[in-house]
């Protein structure tokens, strides 16, 4: 075996052939693997001819970034039976070099001695004292290939990674085991300090949610008192109830719409939470405001065609709803009764709030007539379809599950094309009819994503793997990671 030959010529093709954005996987890093491949050798009595395939391994571990980042350890095997031969390795040989290269891919799993000594040496820095300068190297690296994007991100990324790693010679324990149980108790209290609760007010967030909920009050006001009081329409819940009253008492509109939501507000203080009660009163509030000024501009919008006018009341009054809601309060109080109904009762919430509405459809049919009944079941559904699309928006979620003998491109694609944040389960695939005892193990790959980016991930899927197996499933509530901030009551 002509270790330093192929060591001359193998480093020159690194020096020369590498990408300039390798900033940690460079030339430096093969030379500094060898080196501490040596040492640890040394250490743990290797030597002779398993010394110069250690060696080799090390020399060729990282070759592949030669030729692209992704799957570099199956790189830097081809590469090896491609010029190993030229420099008198046997085949056996450059197999046993190929073990030793693939046990380095994340997570480690080494078969043998040989592999453990590369394996530690590959991670060595993780317990120097040169961890934060390679670390920030291996940082601008994965950010140039669009793996992470902030040091808050990496810094998740690391500790994550070192909880789970662990050395497995006994050399390389006794040298680096506390100094990397030292960084992790840094990066631990470093970021304690970046992801705690931020304190005081954002002036920015109580704007845009001031303003929310001023544009959702006008249009509900709007909706109430020119398209549904008018025309003898209603709707479900709190409101249904306001406009069903409203021809039976002798209360002022907007004070009897606050009477009717007062008791709601109160009891959403200590159920759902101090702020939602606040905002929700305020937000009824105005609306009782908003209504009492619309009722002096004297305008008249009743038409013949009801149909219209449940339609577009109710499309205004879920848009207005909508609006309230993503500030995080709410105009109609029922949904706080179905919260607390729930804690009492074994029925769901949406049992509940169908029930409350059904009641009240029937009380209209009874009072007035089934064709004011129906008008008003139409401009409830316009309605709850309004403020499903103004919470959630163009971009609801969506859930979706791939599964796929090339996982690890499809989520490398997913992850730097498709800019999605990815979970990966551990699982297997086969066991189809007449061939059950036929399996592997595969990755199963999570991803949450918006319902316009669906076919685009489709396709990026199957262009990798047409027999991919995927299925998607509606995520009614998604927050955290790369998700847009939900407001939370």
């Amino acid at each position: 075996m002509l270790f330093d030959e192929v060591y001359t010529f193998l480093i020159h093709k690194l020096e020369t052939g590498l990408p300039a954005y390798l900033t940690y996987h460079n030339v430096g890093h093969t030379k500094n693997v060898i080196e501490t491949v040596e040492v640890l050798a040394a250490s743990e009595k290797i030597d002779g001819e398993e010394l110069v395939l250690l060696r080799t391994a090390a020399l060729f571990h990282d070759s592949g970034f030669l030729q692209h980042h992704e799957d570099h350890e199956e790189l830097s095997c081809k590469l090896a039976r491609k010029y190993l031969p030229d420099y008198d390795y046997t085949n056996g040989q450059i197999e046993r070099i190929c073990t030793m290269i693939m046990a380095t891919k994340l997570p480690q799993t080494p078969a043998d001695k040989l592999s453990e000594l590369l394996c530690d040496a590959d991670l060595y820095y993780i317990g120097g004292n040169q961890y934060h300068s390679k670390a920030n190297r291996l940082f601008e690296e994965y950010r140039k290939f669009g793996a992470v994007k902030s040091t808050t991100e990496w810094d998740v990324r690391q500790l994550e990674f070192l909880s789970g790693h662990h050395y497995f010679t006994a050399t390389a324990k006794r040298e680096c085991d506390a100094a990397k149980k030292n960084i992790e108790l840094e990066l631990q209290g470093k970021l304690a300090v970046e992801m705690a609760p931020r304190k005081g007010i954002d002036t920015r967030e109580l704007i845009q949610d001031l303003f929310l909920v001023v544009t959702g009050v006008i249009l509900s006001g709007i909706a109430l008192n020119y398209f549904l009081l008018p025309n003898h329409i209603f709707d479900g819940g709190v409101t249904g109830i306001f406009l069903l009253i409203q021809g039976s008492v002798h209360l002022d509109q907007a004070l009897t719409i606050i009477l009717l939501n007062l008791p709601f507000i109160v009891l959403s203080y200590f159920t759902v939470s101090q702020r939602f009660a606040l905002w929700t009163f305020l937000s009824v509030a105005l609306l009782g405001i908003c209504l009492f000024f619309l009722r002096q501009l004297h305008v008249n919008l009743m038409s013949d065609d009801k149909l219209l006018m449940a339609v577009f009341g109710g499309v205004l009054l879920g848009i207005g709803i909508g609006l309230v809601m993503r500030a995080g309060a709410a105009l109609d109080g029922i949904e706080v009764l179905a919260l607390y109904t729930l804690k009492k009762t074994s029925f769901t919430i949406t049992e509940i709030i169908l029930f409350i509405n059904i009641l009240i459809f029937s009380i209209v049919a009874y009072e007035f007539k089934i064709e004011t009944a129906l008008y008003s079941i139409l401009t409830y559904f316009a309605a709850t379809r309004s403020i499903d699309y103004v919470v959630e928006g163009i971009q609801a979620y969506t859930g979706v599950t791939i599964i796929s003998g090339k996982s690890d491109v499809i989520k490398y694609q997913l992850v730097n094309n498709l800019g999605r944040g990815i979970t990966v389960y551990k699982g297997e695939r086969g066991f189809l009819p007449g061939q059950f005892e036929l399996s592997a193990e595969c990755d199963i790959i999570f991803t949450v994503i918006n319902r316009l980016e669906l076919r685009k991930l489709k396709n990026l899927v199957y262009d990798v793997d047409p027999a991919a197996f995927v299925f998607a499933n509606t995520i009614k509530e998604a927050s955290g990671g790369i998700i847009k901030r939900r407001h939370k009551h």
